[in-house]
């Protein structure tokens, strides 16, 4: 599944010492303890959520005397918009369901809860760079990762044997396959570089090693045009100047088109893309295989992360021991992680729900890659660090507009990046954040 990445900055932004020590209710919660009574609202758009919390109000809930309602919402930047209004009022669900590019606005409107000593101990049910995610790089814990989104590099596997070619294991065995390709059948591509979605950029920069958002003292720092982040911006940029690969974007009926015809035979994409592959190219069904990212050092194991989300305890939550059980069940525990792959279609974070159960059987459209799920977990394990600041949405922003300029007119992706990284520091200091250079 994926989900599409929003942050809302506010006028008169927090320093960002807040953001590490995680400010508000201190304690609100802690006098509660863990089991009830307690009845708990849970704000989440994900499908089928409803379903998994009935398991838990029917079993370990009900021996608690905690109860969770869920309470549908539209996902994105409506959602943050509504919990941000809502814990101004001081009238925010106990939980709510936050992607991880939204938890450092969340924190920085005081939204948030510092659940670390509640659900700490969860630490080692997840990859290290997913993890991160939720801690914010600080000693405290804001969420409990969900689902996840590592990169993975998918390709026609037919069209691969007939042009004579191999799944490129590094970017510059990337590049070669491309333009291979290009001098064996001039009218198709390797794939495309596409600038209406940010979410795949910023994971590609995340796998090279790039921190967009960092916090030193009270103030912020923006490293969006880092050596990492340039590197892969020039990498792209130089196959698309070239003509090596497309400059469409994705999710069009021509780039369908292009996945159903051929004419594009390879994606970089998330371990949910079977399920975008489905309804974009269902006539090639089975012609897919799906490997690992091209590394930038070859034997590596690093991936980006495209997608994602946790659950989060709020400021506002009168059980916060209550509502830190339940999402430390939900996300941890075998009959409820089976249930949220079932009813709710997510790749799970917990890295033992990665393999077996549910996902032990490959997806349908990838029914000649019985091994589908076993490879995503070793792919997913390698998953890189991700950091994430409070405007998100302006950087995103800014991506769209300039990258698609460039994009369009094979024209240098360097000064892009920089307009993209000049965009995102302005917003911050216009937004009342310390900012340092």
């Amino acid at each position: 599944m994926k989900y599409r990445t929003v942050a809302v900055t506010t006028a008169a932004a927090l320093a960002a010492t807040a953001l590490l020590s995680g400010c508000g209710s201190d304690d609100g919660g802690d006098e509660q303890a863990a089991s009830g009574p307690a009845s708990l609202t849970y704000w989440a758009w994900a499908p089928g959520l409803d379903k998994v919390a009935d398991i838990w109000n029917k079993g370990p809930g009900k021996e608690a005397g905690i109860t969770v309602t869920v309470k549908k919402q539209a996902s994105g930047d409506d959602l943050v918009t509504k919990i941000i209004t809502a814990a101004k009022a001081h009238k925010a669900p106990d939980l709510v369901q936050a992607e991880y590019q939204a938890l450092p606005t969340l924190v920085s409107n005081d939204v948030l809860a510092d659940i670390s000593k509640e659900a700490g101990d969860a630490k080692g049910d997840f990859a290290e760079g997913v993890w991160q995610q939720t801690t914010l790089g600080s000693d405290a814990l804001y969420a409990l990762p969900q689902d996840s989104g590592p990169l993975m590099f998918y390709y026609r596997q037919d069209l691969f044997e007939q042009y004579g070619l191999s799944v490129p294991t590094t970017w510059d065995e990337f590049a070669e396959t491309a333009r291979a390709l290009k001098k064996k059948a001039p009218d198709k591509d390797l794939t495309t570089f596409s600038s209406n979605d940010s979410g795949l950029f910023a994971g590609l920069a995340q796998q090279a090693g790039a921190e967009w958002w960092t916090t030193g003292g009270d103030k912020w720092k923006v490293a969006i045009d880092d050596p990492a982040t340039q590197k892969v911006a020039d990498f792209w940029g130089g196959l698309v100047k070239e003509g090596a690969i497309d400059n469409q974007p994705m999710y069009t009926p021509a780039w369908n088109k292009a996945l159903s015809t051929g004419k594009q035979i390879a994606w970089v994409s998330a371990v949910w893309a079977p399920g975008t592959l489905t309804t974009a190219a269902p006539d090639t069904k089975g012609k897919w295989a799906m490997a690992p990212l091209p590394q930038w050092t070859a034997g590596e194991n690093i991936t980006g992360s495209w997608g994602g989300s946790s659950t989060a305890v709020t400021n506002d939550s009168k059980h916060r021991k209550a509502a830190a059980a339940f999402a430390k069940w939900l996300n941890t525990d075998p009959e409820a992680l089976a249930a949220l792959v079932k009813e709710s279609g997510i790749y799970p974070a917990a890295t033992a729900a990665q393999t077996g159960g549910a996902l032990s059987k490959a997806p349908d459209y990838f029914s000649n890659q019985p091994g589908f799920y076993t490879e995503a977990a070793k792919i997913a394990q390698g998953t890189a660090p991700a950091a994430w600041g409070p405007n998100v949405n302006v950087a995103y922003s800014a991506f769209k507009d300039n990258f698609a300029a460039a994009a369009k007119d094979r024209s240098d992706f360097g000064a892009a990046l920089t307009a993209m990284q000049d965009a995102t520091v302005a917003d911050l200091k216009k937004q009342g954040f310390g900012v340092s250079e």
